[in-house]
């Protein structure tokens, strides 16, 4: 059986600050944990989330990952590309730097990563609001303020379980607010990545796909921000859920043939809850969006023929009457690092 690690302090979910924090393993723990549960891993930079920087050679111009010699030689250059899950290679990078965090490579460890960002922002074109799905000019968009809005959106619009409330599979509390919410693809589906709402290839805003090709950091690194802490003790990536696959495929993150694509995106006759209640074992910042997101049950249960302008309609009233009274900031998301 594969040891667990404590990778969430004893305050996440909104328990007393007082309590005692659980302390966090080293770095070199988790490097090592993450090989038994099949995730090759690479360093990343002290205190900073992306890779150290490569050798000398590795750095000349038209070099590439593909043919060099550091990787076959257990280097650490090229950061996700050269990720194992050899203990004596992950022993020997951690010795020469044990400040080094850790990185995930998702696309040999099967992963799909939901990347939702909680940075208050101006609202991008209503095109690159929610992408292939219409917003008609009458629906006032301006109290949407981050990822986790429009992500609770989508999956109200769609009929299913708000990932970010997901408790059957891990989630990760990002030190800026954010939440990362890992997947299994599953066999046979190769999900690409997909950063900054790219017009070619793009989520829902502010939430984006580390996927084949990219990297996550793993739960437990620490960087100049904060540490990055899973949501109570669930560590097991569950399977990536059928409408998010669906809403992947659509939005260019896996080729579908034509033929497919069209009947791959059916808006669901009725809506059922999108928002659980909130309650133990959340973090407080999903406990509060939680809460404060809880009645879209009611707009988006609309009888059945409504088109999905209407829910859409709905849904964002309703978001926009539930913020917090008087508050520039209608949900104080703090930091979770």
């Amino acid at each position: 059986m594969v040891p667990e690690l404590h990778l969430c302090d004893s305050n996440s979910g909104g328990r007393g600050a007082s309590q005692p924090a659980t302390p966090l393993p080293d770095a070199l723990s988790i490097a090592l944990w993450c090989p038994r549960r099949g995730r090759p891993v690479h360093p990343l930079a002290v205190r900073r989330k992306t890779p150290p920087a490569n050798c000398h050679d590795c750095r000349k111009p038209g070099h590439s990952y593909r043919e060099c010699p550091c990787i076959r030689a257990g280097r650490r250059c090229h950061g996700c590309h050269a990720a194992t899950t050899d203990a004596w290679c992950i022993r020997a990078w951690w010795a020469e730097r044990p400040g080094f965090g850790v990185g995930v490579a998702c696309g040999p460890a099967g992963l799909a990563v939901i990347d939702v960002d909680a940075h208050e922002a101006p609202l991008p074109e209503r095109d690159r609001l929610l992408p292939g799905i219409a917003s008609p000019q009458s629906v006032s968009l301006h109290r949407l303020r981050h990822g986790l809005h429009s992500l609770t959106l989508l999956a109200a619009l769609r009929g299913a379980e708000d990932s970010a409330q997901h408790v059957s599979t891990l989630r990760v509390c990002t030190p800026s607010g954010g939440l990362h919410i890992w997947y299994v693809g599953g066999p046979g589906h190769t999900w690409r990545c997909s950063a900054g709402s790219s017009p070619g290839r793009a989520s829902t805003w502010q939430v984006d796909v580390c996927a084949h090709g990219g990297y996550i950091l793993a739960p437990g690194t620490r960087t100049a921000a904060g540490t990055y802490r899973a949501v109570e003790s669930m560590h097991r990536p569950a399977r990536l859920p059928d409408w998010l696959a669906v809403e992947l495929a659509r939005t260019g993150h896996r080729p579908v043939p034509p033929a497919q694509r069209d009947r791959a995106t059916p808006v669901p006759q009725r809506a059922r809850e999108a928002v659980p209640a909130a309650g133990g074992g959340l973090c407080l910042a999903e406990a509060t969006l939680a809460t404060v997101l809880a009645p879209v049950l009611d707009c988006i249960a609309v009888a059945e023929g409504a088109s999905s302008s209407a829910k859409l309609n709905r849904a964002l009233r309703i978001i926009q009457s539930g913020m917090l009274a008087g508050s520039r900031r209608p949900l104080d998301l703090g930091d979770r690092g």
